[in-house]
């Protein structure tokens, strides 16, 4: 099983490890689960996130190929930002769900941990009559995320550039504590927030430069206990269940990171789908009865299973029980009462409006 380069400050910190994709990560610290998922919402947290991949795609006909691969209009990204785009088979199911940056020598992508050798291959697999080049450097790239309110004060005294400037889903060029990389007004939590890829054996020194620096403001290390339920809450997407080979975008209610004005693979189908109607959608429900709804669990109408549980939990900011999953379209209106099969159960639920929770920044 790999380890990243943080093991041992994993350790150090009391990180409880796991396996998970392949590496040995920290699911939670000493504070806990709870208390570092409330530290995002209202300071910031440092993840170790080196398990996900990356990719770098140059060539003459780069951006033809990509515009080729991904669903979104990959030519409207400018210089300098960062875009929502996901990898899709000729039948509509997602390969992957992807952030693509374009910079001034190259498209720069970031893909999910599981899905890093499966990516590369498919890239690389049609490539054939494109002037490109495809190359992983998951390796030699180091990924950490800063998120919360307080990132941006945190990172601005260790970072090279002026990252007050920086907008969101934007990137630029910049060392931080010294170490180069790029740094990215992104993330996977709902708060405002930056995914860092950097020079990877600058890893601890930056690291332990954000902790120094964020320790003062209530900055916490973030386990993937807290990191999952950060993204939960926010409604977004997790590839192995709410995205898959067997779902399409337009079921996972991604139709807007779709571009129906050119070609890409999987459009016919998805087009198809598009003009039928999808049979089943991703809604978010919020527990009635006492109970947490669990991946998998059965999605019950009028005694009936109609779908599944994609991801169900406490959450924390909003302090209930809350889930989501497939169902037929027949029941996507906010206020459709369903039920959860728990443990031979019905446990009462209802529809409600995505995402859970918006982050302050975004309701201005």
């Amino acid at each position: 099983m790999a380890k990243t380069l943080l093991y041992d400050r994993h350790v150090a910190l009391d990180g409880r490890m796991v396996s998970f994709a392949g590496w040995e990560l920290p699911v939670q610290y000493a504070a806990g689960p709870k208390a570092e998922h409330l530290a995002v919402r209202a300071q910031a947290g440092l993840f170790d996130i080196d398990h996900m991949g990356q990719l770098v795609v140059t060539g003459p006909d780069a951006l033809p190929f990509l515009q080729a691969m991904l669903t979104a209009d990959i030519g409207a990204i400018g210089e300098g930002e960062a875009g929502y785009a996901l990898l899709c088979y000729a039948d509509g199911g997602v390969v992957d769900d992807t952030f693509v940056y374009r910079l001034p020598d190259r498209f720069f992508i970031a893909i999910n941990a599981s899905n890093n050798e499966k990516d590369t291959r498919w890239l690389q697999a049609h490539a054939a009559g494109y002037d490109v080049q495809i190359v992983n450097v998951s390796a030699e790239t180091y990924m950490l995320a800063l998120q919360g309110p307080l990132s941006a004060m945190i990172l601005a005294p260790l970072c090279s550039a002026d990252i007050s400037a920086l907008q969101h889903h934007h990137a630029i060029q910049a060392t931080v504590a010294g170490v180069p990389g790029l740094v990215s007004r992104t993330g996977y939590t709902g708060e405002d927030g930056f995914e860092l890829y950097l020079q990877a054996d600058g890893a601890v020194t930056a690291w332990d430069a954000i902790m120094a620096a964020g320790g003062p403001h209530g900055l916490l290390p973030i386990g993937l206990a807290a990191r999952d339920s950060l993204r939960f809450e926010a409604c977004m997407p997790l590839y192995g269940q709410e995205l898959g080979p067997d779902i399409t975008p337009l079921e996972a209610g991604l139709s807007w990171a779709v571009d129906w004005s050119k070609d890409f693979c999987g459009r016919d189908a998805l087009l198809k789908l598009r003009l039928e109607g999808a049979a089943r959608t991703l809604v978010a429900f919020k527990m009635l009865d006492r109970g947490v709804p669990r991946h998998e669990y059965p999605i019950l109408s009028e005694g009936e299973v109609v779908g599944q549980v994609t991801s169900g939990m406490y959450a924390p900011t909003l302090d209930a029980f809350l889930g989501l999953g497939f169902v037929p379209t027949s029941l996507r209106r906010p206020g459709t009462e369903i039920s959860i099969g728990i443990r031979d159960r019905e446990h009462r639920a209802v529809v409600v409006r995505k995402p859970f929770y918006v982050p302050a920044y975004r309701r201005s």
